[in-house]
C-alpha cells in the first residue's frame, strides 16, 4: 500500500465489478449481519471455513508417501517419498530434483456455494524442503475445475522462491494471486465442493521433511455492494499491541516491493506476532542493516514476499509467516461485521483487515489507497475503531481512531468508486487472524463464533 490511490494488482476483480455495473447489475442489499441460516426470511450465510488440523483429520485424507504425526500440535510429514520430480524455479532459472510425497483432503462440501476460495496453511519448512498447495473443485453444474496451484511456499528463500502462479484458468474460473474466483458470478455458477492437495518436497537422499500443522480454505459468496448495514456498538476495549510504522522503512530493501512504503501487510503481521510473544533472534536478524530501526519489519517483508506477485501482500503467505513462530497459527477469512471483530477483541484476539478507500472516505487517514492492511486493536466507548495503522509517519503515530460507520463500510463493501469515478473492487471483509496454537476456552469460543476452528 502507498499513500496515494493506485491500481490494485488484483485487477481482474475490479474488472468483474466494472462489468457488472456496465451491464446494469444492481448492488445487492444484503444484510451481512443477519444470523446464519435465515433462508427465505433473510440472507443466507456468506462464508464457509474448513481446516484440517487434528491427527484424525490427517488420517482422513489420501496419503502417498506422507504420514500423520501426533503430539501437542499434530501434523503431516514425509514418510517414504512417492517419487522424484524436477522443479525449475521461474524466479532463479535453477532446475533441481526433489523427492516428494502427497496428501489429498477428503471432499469438502461448501455450506456456502462459493464465488471465491482462499486457502491457508501453517507449516515448518526446514532448509532443503518446501510445499505446494493445490485446489480442485466441483461447480454447481457438476463439472470439475483443474488442479489449481494456490501457492508454492517455503519459510525461507534459500531453496526456492515462494511464489503464487499466474495464468491459471479453465475459462470459467481463475486464480488471481491467492484467490480462486468464478469469472462471472452473475451467471449463477458457483463452486459447491473442493479438495486440497499438499505436496511435500525435500532434497533427495536427506531425511529432512516439512511439517504441516494446518491446511484449510475459506469459501465465500459475498454479494456485490457499495454500502453495508451498520452494526451497533457493543464493546469498549483496547489491546496492547505493539506499534510499527511501515513509513520509517521507506526505501529500505527495494527488492521487496519497492521498500517499506508498500509493507502494510508484513508490518501489521509483525505487530500481532509480537503481541502474542513472537520474537526473532539476533541471528535471524543479522542480515538486516544494523542502522535500520525495527529490523523485524524488514525480516517480515522478506519472508512474506511473493516473487510472482512482486509484493508482500499475499494473504496466505502472511498467515503462513505468522505460524512459523512457536505456538502461533494463522488463517485468512472473511468476517461479517464489526460485531465479529468485537467478539474477537473481547477474547484478546486482534485482527488484520484489508480495505480500500478514497482519502475523504476515512476521516483522519490522510491518504487514499486501492488496498491497505491495518491492525484492529480495539473499540472506543462510542464504538469507533482503534486501529494500528502502519501508514503513519512514525511508530508513535500508528495508533488511530477511525469513525465506526466509515471504517465498517470501506472494509466490508465489494464495490467502490475511485478518485476518477471508476468502479473498483473492495475486499468484502477479508481478515487475517493469528492466535495461539492452543487457544483458551474463551478464545476458542470467540473463534468459533466467527466461523474459525
Amino acid at each position: 500500500m502507498s499513500r496515494v490511490e493506485q491500481p490494485s494488482r488484483r485487477t481482474v476483480l475490479a474488472a468483474v465489478v466494472a462489468a457488472a455495473v456496465t451491464t446494469g447489475a444492481a448492488p445487492a442489499a444484503a444484510d451481512i449481519n443477519a444470523p446464519v441460516g435465515q433462508g427465505a426470511a433473510g440472507p443466507a450465510r456468506l462464508v464457509d471455513n474448513r481446516a484440517w488440523t487434528t491427527f484424525t483429520d490427517w488420517r482422513s485424507g489420501t496419503a502417498r508417501g506422507t504420514r500423520p504425526v501426533a503430539g501437542v500440535r499434530p501434523g503431516l510429514v514425509i514418510d517414504r517419498p512417492a517419487g522424484t520430480t524436477d522443479y525449475t524455479d521461474p524466479h532463479t532459472g535453477t532446475t533441481a530434483a526433489w523427492e516428494y510425497a502427497t496428501w489429498t483432503s477428503p471432499v469438502h462440501t461448501l455450506a456456502v456455494p462459493a464465488t471465491e476460495v482462499i486457502a491457508s496453511w501453517n507449516a515448518a519448512t526446514p532448509a532443503g524442503t518446501w510445499i505446494e498447495i493445490e485446489l480442485k473443485g466441483t461447480y454447481s453444474d457438476g463439472t470439475d475445475t483443474p488442479w489449481y496451484v494456490m501457492g508454492r511456499w517455503a519459510a525461507g528463500d534459500q531453496d526456492i522462491r515462494r511464489t503464487s502462479v499466474d495464468d491459471q484458468s479453465d475459462g470459467r474460473s481463475s486464480i488471481w494471486t491467492d484467490t480462486f474466483a468464478v469469472d462471472d458470478a452473475s451467471t449463477g455458477l458457483r463452486l459447491t465442493s473442493y479438495r486440497l492437495r499438499l505436496t511435500l518436497h525435500r532434497r533427495p537422499g536427506t531425511k529432512a521433511t516439512p511439517t504441516v500443522w494446518r491446511l484449510g480454505a475459506m469459501g465465500s459468496d459475498v454479494p456485490d455492494r457499495f454500502t453495508v448495514p451498520a452494526s451497533a456498538p457493543g464493546l469498549a476495549k483496547e489491546l496492547g499491541v505493539p506499534r510499527y510504522s511501515q513509513e520509517v522503512h521507506k526505501g529500505q530493501y527495494p527488492e521487496y516491493d519497492n521498500g517499506g512504503e508498500a509493507w502494510c501487510s508484513p508490518t501489521s503481521s509483525q505487530m500481532i506476532i509480537e503481541y502474542w510473544g513472537g520474537r526473532l533472534t539476533d541471528e535471524q536478524l543479522s542480515w538486516v542493516d544494523p542502522s535500520y530501526a525495527d529490523p523485524q519489519v524488514c525480516h517480515a517483508a522478506r519472508h512474506t514476499y511473493d516473487f510472482q506477485y512482486a509484493g508482500c501482500g499475499n494473504w496466505p503467505f502472511n498467515a503462513a509467516y505468522a505460524a512459523t513462530f512457536r505456538g502461533l497459527q494463522g488463517v485468512v477469512t472473511r468476517l461479517h461485521s464489526l460485531s465479529d471483530l468485537e467478539t474477537l477483541i473481547a477474547a484478546g484476539i486482534p485482527a488484520i483487515t484489508s480495505q480500500s478507500f478514497r482519502a475523504e472516505e476515512l476521516t483522519g487517514a490522510g491518504y487514499g489507497t486501492s488496498g491497505h492492511l491495518m491492525t484492529v486493536i480495539g473499540f472506543t466507548a462510542d464504538g469507533d475503531v482503534i486501529a494500528n495503522d502502519p501508514a503513519s509517519d512514525d511508530n508513535e503515530a500508528v495508533r488511530r481512531v477511525y469513525k465506526r460507520r466509515e471504517w465498517e463500510n470501506i472494509w466490508l463493501r465489494t464495490k467502490r468508486y475511485d478518485a476518477n469515478g471508476k468502479v473498483r473492487s473492495g475486499t468484502g471483509g477479508v481478515c487475517y487472524l493469528y492466535f495461539p496454537a492452543r487457544p483458551s476456552l474463551q478464545q476458542r469460543r470467540a473463534l468459533a463464533a466467527v466461523g474459525v476452528r
